[in-house]
């Protein structure tokens, strides 16, 4: 019996000690307490919805932007959301407008621009688009080039934009970030921010980087290119790691929004034209485990619109601006409605100053195109290329790009038949706030444009 208790006790003294070792031993690397990579915050929006009034608006036709056929005609606006949208709906004390049977659409979203970056008058002064010095520069902000007194600001909003995504240019690898801007009237780039919308990352492929950089140092080829995305991943994947485990590395402004959209926190929107490069940069994505929003210009995506749908990429583009380089040779009229009949997310896209005040004309010859090809497109359909679309790949269909209840009032009111070239905005709301009147003359002005006014 005593040699059994010496040697329980000699059991558990060897248990107790093997505990008292294992807790003062350094955890092993997979047990180390991890911390989530989390962007800096910096440049916070300050934007204020102007003051609008309970309006409601009956006897329209109504194109919600669901992409089905609505039966609603009558659409409550209270404290600048939507409240009702219905038939024959009525409200006590409600600003009553009837639109004696016109169309409301959602405002239009304009995904790709460069207002503000490549202000007009279009001066060299105001190229503020591209940081040309260096094939990198993801450190780069689109929102510290815009100029809110841009005049093009005020004719996208009469041509029916209330929110476009402002994306510096084409000439890098990286290129830096974009943002989502509310069409409003501001003293400050800030003033116009959409509010909690996700930053982008602008990434470009093909002919431009390496016709930029091939005599400065490269890349100079398409394989160029590629090796320059995967080396600055791979640094990018190390600084996350380096957060996560606990390390503080200094500070690297180009890694952060690299490991930003490694996170899942900033959306890849990419400039790229052929569809085997598309394919190559998805199988890029896939090595790094990061996601690509939406291809840009994409002349050549009607080639992979099952690839696209398969991996959720969106691609946005024109209706029929092809042709102008060899890399955009490729291109057909029917592209947008050939990536929408196989079942991707596909959209317009300006990248013009000029451009962007007709988007609904574009969209009316694009579905006009692919209709004569024997697809059977409706304009309800067709309509969420301007906003539903749009809006889904800038991560903000939970606030706009639709006419439905809880979302931000964004509306345009339609002289005509919305995909007709003689029909124009009549009223454009911006969360409920009525910015633009053709009738009454009612329309924003930048100070720019006044002084130039009082000028002469």
């Amino acid at each position: 019996m005593v040699t059994d208790k010496i040697m329980m006790t000699f059991r558990t003294c060897l248990a107790l000690s093997a505990a008292l070792i294992v807790a003062c031993s350094p955890a092993k690397d997979d047990e180390k307490e991890t911390t989530t990579f989390e962007l800096p915050t910096a440049f916070p929006s300050t934007y204020k919805p102007m003051p609008s009034v309970t309006t409601l608006i009956t006897n329209a036709s109504i194109i919600d932007g669901t992409g089905d056929a609505s039966s609603a005609n009558s659409v409550l606006v209270v404290d600048g959301r939507i409240s009702a949208i219905g038939t024959d709906l009525s409200a006590d004390g409600a600003t009553v407008l009837d639109a004696g049977g016109r169309f409301i659409t959602p405002g239009i979203i304009d995904i790709h621009s460069h207002l503000g970056n490549y202000a007009s008058p279009g001066v060299n002064a105001h190229g503020d688009g591209n940081e040309i010095t260096s094939p990198i520069t993801s450190e780069v902000f689109a929102e510290h080039g815009v100029w809110p007194q841009d005049p093009g600001f005020d004719e996208a909003l009469q041509g029916g934009v209330t929110t476009l995504h402002i994306l510096p240019g084409s000439a890098n690898l990286f290129g830096g970030r974009g943002v989502t801007l509310r069409n409003a009237p501001s003293r400050t780039v800030q003033g116009m921010k959409f509010p909690d919308a996700p930053y982008t990352l602008k990434m470009a492929c093909g002919e431009n980087p390496k016709r930029v950089y091939g005599s400065k140092g490269g890349p100079d080829s398409r394989m160029g290119n590629v090796a320059g995305y995967r080396k600055n991943w791979i640094k990018a994947a190390e600084y996350k790691k380096k957060i996560e485990d606990g390390d503080e590395p200094t500070r690297n402004l180009q890694l952060e929004t690299l490991a930003g959209v490694l996170n899942g926190d900033i959306l890849i929107q990419m400039h790229c034209y052929r569809a085997d490069e598309m394919a190559q940069i998805i199988d890029l994505s896939k090595e790094f485990d990061y996601k690509i929003t939406t291809f840009h210009h994409a002349v050549e995506a009607y080639k992979i619109g099952d690839l696209l749908a398969e991996n959720g990429t969106c691609a946005a583009m024109w209706a029929d601006w092809y042709g102008f380089k060899m890399e955009s040779y490729d291109g057909i009229l029917e592209n947008i409605p050939f990536v929408h009949a196989a079942g991707a997310c596909a959209m317009i896209h300006s990248d013009d100053a000029m451009n962007i005040q007709r988007l609904n004309q574009e969209v009316a010859k694009a579905r006009a195109n692919g209709n004569r090809a024997g697809l059977d497109i409706s304009k309800a359909e067709a309509w969420t290329w301007l906003s539903t679309n749009p809006a889904k790949a800038l991560g903000i269909l939970d606030e706009t790009g639709t006419l439905e209840v809880g979302k931000r009032a964004d509306m345009v009111l339609w002289s005509g038949d919305p995909f007709s070239t003689f029909s124009r905005p009549d009223q454009v709301y911006l969360d409920g706030a009525l910015l633009f009147d053709r009738e009454a003359g009612l329309k924003p002005q930048s100070d720019f444009r006044l002084g130039t006014e009082i000028a002469r």
